[in-house]
């Protein structure tokens, strides 16, 4: 396989069915030849990922063989264009081939897919991807030693065994992502294994390549979410915000086009298919970077740069300066006589310009922050033109937005004043057992995973200046995942409503929520109880492990104990562990302590 050409194809937007030949719609041809000349250098690559997502449980060797089979293919049409094989689109050839491999289908628990064809079928491989992967084995760890020894001798074999790795586990994340944090894995191994410290090296230059690919794992899952459980339009809605704020001197034509490019083509990136998922990427940093004296004068450099790195530094650029003439408030949207024609006359643009005039004017405020204000616009509106002085109610629309606003920045203070209060060791059992209460169907692992991800918004944020924003956004994001992917995802009456009722109030909803009622605990279990001295030799990292899965599943058996009883009998619990790992014979002290926490 040839060296990995990627070490920064991504945006914050990320975005793959066209067939290995050339486009049926016309495009920037140097822009084609370049993105096609990346596609087929790292056809391997693509491959193992768009396999190892959609078939979660497959062996390594199943994988190579597919992969033998996709280079195979692209060498055939590399040879003849003319073979009929190659007018189909690689995601398409790509899951008949993973449907005629002999007795995989029925191995792995996919064959109803392979009795599907087209869009039907490619929605089945994408429903039948797991975002819980407590079903795998742990992720298999060499010692840096190993690790730089494996790098050196087969460094082919190091790469696809890593990236089939993370994209197993990782079943939504785009492809330019896993592409990304592949290439940064093997710039940490070159760097780390020419160091005599490896342990060291390793452990600190691994940090920023796995928040990176926590954060865009958790943006990819969200917007994906949105657009399965909302449709498109949300998605549209989204990104005229985001695009509005880093880009406020676009013009709003511009804009639109923008947005249409990215909306049109965030299916197949959702979905999984990897290969129109890199081609639409480079398509929209292509258009951007093509219209920028008008976009932004922050990314000038980046646009110089090639394909595989313009997103990334793109995604990395400030948000450009406001326009020195932008008024302070769009006062059309509030001040007009004419303000109920004009939604009448087209209410998806107008609604649209709204957006991206408020958004631009308001850099500060997040992104669900910017669409609880649509919505409350839009629910003005749908009052105020029925009455009759329209203009005389919707007159205070400014107010109605500045109460909202106010309400979700209440709403974050308090968060953080608790996080002061508490501390992360105490906001993270807070949570615990609040995430716990209202969704105790999920599993202990998935619940402990967004206790945790909520925290790390607080201790990420609070300290900010822009603490308002960065907590707002990022708290959506952890409910985006709770909510999950796939729009048949069902949890419980109460989540359920929060999640699918409306996309821009799903975080006030998730704070009104109290202990489902609809919830059976399990029967009693005095293992539950039971605590061995192995809990001593537990790392740190371990060591919490175990007890944040022990306070979940405490929540889980004794659901009806208020907060503070749950809290009481978490610091037995706590205090037993400390006191018995301290004693002569910790064997002997958790025998006589166990019985007691749980009573």
């Amino acid at each position: 396989m040839k060296q990995l050409q990627f070490t920064g194809f991504i945006f914050f937007l990320c975005f793959l069915t066209e067939s290995l030949t050339l486009p049926t719609q016309p495009q920037d041809v140097d822009n084609f030849s370049s993105t096609q000349k990346f596609i087929e250098e790292n056809l391997e690559y693509i491959t193992i990922i768009a396999f190892a997502q959609y078939v979660q449980e497959a062996t390594f060797e199943e994988m190579e063989k597919l992969v033998k089979d996709m280079v195979e293919y692209k060498d055939r049409c590399m040879a003849d264009k003319t073979l009929p094989e190659c007018s189909k689109l690689p995601n398409n050839f790509l899951q008949e081939k993973m449907c005629a491999m002999e007795g995989l289908p029925q191995k792995h628990n996919f064959s109803h897919c392979c009795s599907k064809v087209g869009a039907e079928r490619r929605l089945c491989f994408f429903y039948n991807k797991k975002a819980d992967v407590g079903f795998l084995p742990p992720f298999p760890t060499l010692d840096p030693e190993e690790k730089c020894q494996s790098y050196e001798s087969n460094r082919e074999s190091l790469l696809n065994h890593f990236l089939y790795e993370v994209a197993r586990r990782n079943p939504f994340v785009f492809a330019p992502t896993l592409l990304t944090v592949a290439a940064h894995f093997e710039e940490v191994a070159k760097s780390c294994c020419e160091e005599q410290n490896k342990v060291n090296c390793f452990q600190t230059r691994a940090i920023p390549v796995i928040q990176y690919l926590k954060a865009f794992s958790s943006y990819q899952k969200h917007v994906c979410g949105a657009l399965l459980k909302f449709g498109t339009k949300v998605v549209h809605f989204i990104y005229i915000a985001v695009l509005s704020q880093k880009f406020p001197k676009i013009e709003f034509k511009e804009l639109i086009s923008l947005v249409e490019d990215i909306s049109s083509n965030y299916e197949g990136c959702c979905e999984g298919d990897v290969v129109q998922c890199i081609r639409d990427t480079s398509k929209v940093m292509n258009h951007i970077c093509s219209k920028q004296d008008s976009i932004s004068s922050k990314i000038k450099e980046c646009c110089e740069k090639k394909i595989p790195e313009r997103g990334q530094c793109i995604i990395n650029s400030n948000k450009d300066d406001r326009p020195k003439d932008l008024s302070l408030r769009e006062a059309k949207f509030t001040d007009s006589e004419n303000v109920c024609q004009e939604r009448d006359a087209d209410p998806d643009i107008f609604f649209a310009k709204f957006t991206f005039e408020y958004s631009r004017r308001h850099p500060d405020l997040s992104i669900p922050g910017l669409l609880r204000i649509v919505q409350i616009y839009k629910d003005l509106l749908r009052n105020c033109c029925n009455t009759e002085n329209p203009p005389g109610c919707y007159r205070y629309a400014e107010d109605k937005f500045n109460e909202t606003t106010e309400k979700s920045l209440k709403m974050v203070q308090q968060e953080c004043k608790h996080f002061q209060n508490l501390g992360k060791d105490g906001l993270t059992y807070q949570y615990l057992i609040r995430l716990t209460k209202i969704a105790p169907q999920l599993s202990s692992e998935e619940l402990v995973s967004l206790g945790k991800k909520m925290v790390t918004a607080f201790t990420t944020c609070c300290t900010l200046s822009e603490e308002f924003a960065c907590v707002d956004n990022l708290a959506d994001l952890v409910l985006g995942e709770l909510c999950g992917v796939n729009e048949n995802r069902t949890i419980n009456p109460a989540v359920d409503h929060c999640c699918k009722t409306n996309f821009a109030f799903r975080r006030p909803c998730f704070e009104s929520l109290k202990a489902d009622k609809t919830y059976v605990p399990p029967p009693f279990s005095q293992d539950l109880f039971t605590f061995h001295a192995d809990m001593c030799q537990s790392q740190n990292e371990e060591l919490q492990r175990k007890t944040d899965r022990f306070l979940v599943n405490v929540v889980k058996l004794k659901h009806e104990l208020t907060d503070e009883e749950l809290q009481s009998l978490f610091t037995n619990f706590t205090n037993a562990v400390e006191k018995c790992c301290k004693a002569e014979s910790p064997k002997v002290c958790f025998n006589e302590e166990s019985p007691k926490i749980g009573n």
